[in-house]
């Protein structure tokens, strides 16, 4: 049944023959887009909606996240806001609280991460395992986020766990670990940073998931200049996250490369670190994704809206440079931007026929007053995949 969507004041695309289409109306049918254009010349539909003069976006696609955990670490947050330095070793706080979850428990816990940000505009939505770190703990971790989730990513090496020895743990990362995740991830993830797992290290486990099929992704640069950006390029990564310290010889390789550059200001903030130089990346001709990085000892948000509104208020960014990094970006992290997908619904990031139809309408008129109006309650009403779910 078609649905004609109308009322839309201003209609952001991040679609690059559509742009901003003013005074605008969309058809939806069978999940996906069916026709954009102005309001003027929508045909009819079989039932209509009137969205009174709002902004309408694609709904937000946030393509790192680690949402299967449990336990709380605001203590750890309390004490690095007294002025304690960011270190990776607290993850070990979350991986014996998620270890002690039943699955019932996991998966409640992920639903309702889920609903939060859906409730907030996301649409689509990538998560990771790595607060497991044992074989069945991260199998189970994928098993759970493979229900639940658009995309899956394996992190089995997010941190050496205590007790081992940081090579026989990689050893076991792209061994059992590998193989018993594997049914359950599109993707593999590797935390390249002091503290965590070095550049051979990160190499040996990006290789083996290359060597299974399975789609590259990586944590860089988010403590200092480190071999993440050039690792992730070498390999052809889909995209490297946190990117916050930078060499002139990393942005080059970005810009020049087809992985993404994904900034994670939620993570810059609670950390207290120099927020990632989106800016310099844009102009130097990078592709730009914002995502949230929810996670219980960073980055506790998966308001994209909030990301979005720092990247123009202190990184640089103007709206549109902002909310494209934030849909159509995170799209092209997760290799996403067209095609049908692994749910055969369509591209997502972007309003445009025949894809997904994830629409995202604000309480606003306009896109700028996400950072106009820091903090104000921006979201009317969220539709994924054709329905309306929030």
């Amino acid at each position: 049944m078609a649905e004609l969507v109308t009322g839309i004041s201003e209609l952001t695309t991040c679609d690059p023959d559509l742009g901003v289409v003013p005074d605008a109306a969309v058809v939806v049918d069978a999940g996906r887009i069916a026709w954009v254009g102005p309001a003027a010349r929508a045909p009819e539909a079989d039932t209509a909606t009137d969205l009174g003069g709002r902004a309408v976006l694609p709904g937000w696609v946030d393509s790192h996240t680690h949402l299967v955990f449990d336990g709380d670490r605001s203590a750890e947050f309390r004490a690095r806001m007294a002025g304690e330095e960011y270190a990776a070793g607290g993850i070990q706080v979350t991986t014996d609280a998620t270890r002690s979850a039943d699955d019932d428990r996991l998966r409640a816990l992920v639903t309702a991460r889920v609903a939060e940000a859906a409730a907030g505009g996301t649409t689509t939505i990538e998560t990771k395992t790595g607060y497991g770190l044992t074989v069945e703990d991260e199998a189970r971790s994928a098993r759970i986020a493979a229900e639940l989730v658009d995309e899956v990513t394996f992190l089995g090496a997010h941190l050496v766990p205590a007790g081992w020895d940081a090579e026989e743990y990689v050893d076991l990362v792209v061994g059992d670990m590998l193989d018993a995740v594997a049914p359950h991830v599109r993707w593999a993830d590797v935390f390249c940073e002091r503290g965590a797992f070095d550049e051979d290290q990160s190499r040996r486990v990006l290789e083996a998931c290359r060597d299974r099929g399975i789609g590259l992704r990586v944590h860089g640069n988010q403590l200092g200049e480190g071999p993440g950006v050039q690792l992730a390029v070498e390999l052809g990564a889909a995209s490297v996250d946190h990117v916050a310290f930078l060499s002139d010889s990393d942005v080059e390789a970005l810009a020049g490369s087809d992985t993404v550059a994904t900034v994670l200001p939620g993570a810059d903030l609670s950390t207290r670190m120099p927020l990632a130089p989106a800016r310099r990346l844009l102009d130097a001709g990078a592709t730009l994704a914002i995502a949230s990085n929810c996670n219980p000892g960073t980055s506790y948000t998966s308001s994209m809206a909030f990301c979005v509104t720092t990247a123009v208020l202190q990184m640089g960014l103007s709206i549109e440079e902002a909310v494209r990094a934030a849909t159509w970006g995170g799209a092209r992290a997760l290799r996403r931007e067209t095609g049908d997908g692994p749910d055969g619904l369509g591209a997502v990031g972007s309003i445009a026929v025949g894809h997904r139809a994830d629409l995202h309408a604000l309480t606003h008129p306009a896109a700028i007053h996400l950072a106009y109006r820091p903090g104000m309650p921006a979201t009317h009403a969220v539709w994924r995949a054709g329905r309306r779910v929030a």
